[in-house]
């Protein structure tokens, strides 16, 4: 049984109780967890948010001072420019729309022939200043990954907040009108759900087919796919867990369905995170627990993204989560 204190440190980015992720790699003949090619580019564009989530493990919210400048935001496209292997450029938060770059992140990305994902928790277009923010992510063609736990309205507010539903789907029917999730249209809408408690997520496609029914026929909403996510026991989840005492029992799930299957397809094998600071890390969730690339540490200190292929990749008990059950990353599960 783990300490009080043990777990306290989980919350505060400690070590997750029980099995080393590396050596449970090794004991099933996986070797060390190393880069292939760097494919996806995600920049953290800072923890500013128009929302303030239970499950976040940003901790993102609306009195959160870390902001990308724009002296990292210049250096990032340098180095994106440098770096032809990328071919997606992954742009998150907070809101990352709140960011005074996030508008030149896209159209620079797009000028050079990148894929741009925007993930977005869809009510921050209603947010004042953000009037023709839809507009502009269909005019540069930008993949919408939209988070929406739920397609009812009393489990999605319990998680991010009262009235969140209702705003979500108010900008999902916005963006069908635009033509977003319709079929030959170009314009992708995923969404994005994510547990509201202590469990894995249900089979992808059996969830998804699902949500097309519900969203269907409430609301006429139309979208791409559904990606499911396994929220990761660290910062704000992490506390809630604590507080419920399900911290230990949840590290416990996630170790015992451990899946090696999904080892190979680990989305920090072909990934570079960049946090708002100019820091590289392997995966967003090393980043909110500063858990820095091996032997690399900022953006000053590389001339190439690209150059970051067949690296060492940082591990620790909370990549678990991506590996248990089917496996979860940022476009949903593994296998």
């Amino acid at each position: 049984m783990a300490t009080q204190r043990s777990l306290l440190n989980v919350v505060n980015g400690g070590p997750l109780p029980g099995p080393d992720f590396g050596a449970t790699l090794l004991n099933h003949q996986l070797g060390s967890l190393r880069r292939s090619a760097v494919t996806t580019l995600q920049i953290n564009v800072g923890k500013l948010c128009n929302q303030a989530c239970h499950h976040c493990h940003v901790e993102a919210g609306p009195k959160r001072t870390e902001i990308m400048s724009t002296e990292v935001a210049n250096r990032i496209l340098d180095l994106l420019t440098a770096s032809p292997s990328i071919r997606t450029v992954d742009i998150t938060g907070g809101a990352p729309e709140l960011n005074s770059n996030f508008r030149r992140f896209v159209e620079s990305s797009r000028a050079m022939g990148r894929h741009v994902i925007d993930r977005c928790n869809l009510t921050v277009f209603f947010d004042p200043g953000q009037e023709g923010l839809p507009e502009f992510l269909g005019a540069n063609q930008v993949e919408i990954a939209a988070s929406l736990p739920c397609y009812t309205t009393e489990n999605v507010d319990q998680q991010r907040g009262k009235g969140v539903f209702d705003k979500s789907i108010q900008a999902l029917q916005l963006l069908n009108r635009m033509g977003y999730g319709r079929a030959g249209s170009g314009l992708v809408l995923n969404l994005v759900y994510n547990p509201l408690g202590a469990s894995l997520p249900p089979p992808q496609e059996k969830l998804e087919a699902d949500y097309k029914k519900q969203l269907q026929e409430r609301f006429g909403i139309e979208f791409n796919r559904l990606f499911t996510i396994t929220n990761m026991p660290i910062k704000r989840f992490a506390e809630y867990l604590l507080r419920n005492e399900q911290l230990e029992s949840y590290v416990g799930l996630l170790v015992d369905h451990f899946n090696p299957a999904t080892v190979n397809e680990l989305m920090c094998r072909s990934l570079v995170s960049v946090g708002w600071d100019g820091k590289l890390y392997d995966c967003d969730f090393n980043q909110m627990l500063d858990l820095e690339t091996p032997g690399r540490k900022n953006i000053w200190e590389i001339d190439s993204f690209s150059r970051m292929a067949h690296s060492e990749i940082a591990t620790g008990g909370h990549c678990f989560g991506c590996t248990a059950g089917t496996g979860s990353s940022c476009g949903g599960s593994l296998r």
